[in-house]
């Protein structure tokens, strides 16, 4: 699959245990914007990376903080 990079965002984040990522998995799976998403938690800002042809900076945003993690554009 081709992946349009105007379509990939990219977070800062406060995800760092597994058990975070799975807490928010719960919400990125089942959003169908949602083409794809990874977190690197061994990167100092535990970067996610989202691919979404449809949604904003603002609305992945607004859902990474419905479980109270932080999240910032880089």
């Amino acid at each position: 699959m081709d992946t349009d990079l105007n379509h990939i965002l990219i977070f800062a984040t406060n995800i760092k245990t597994l058990s975070d990522k799975q807490k928010i998995a719960g919400l990125l799976d089942v959003n169908p914007a949602i083409q794809q998403w990874s977190i690197d938690q061994e990167d100092i800002d535990c970067v996610l990376r989202i691919v979404s042809p449809t949604l904003s900076v603002n609305q992945l945003i607004a859902i990474v903080n419905q479980y109270h993690f932080e999240c910032k554009e880089l």
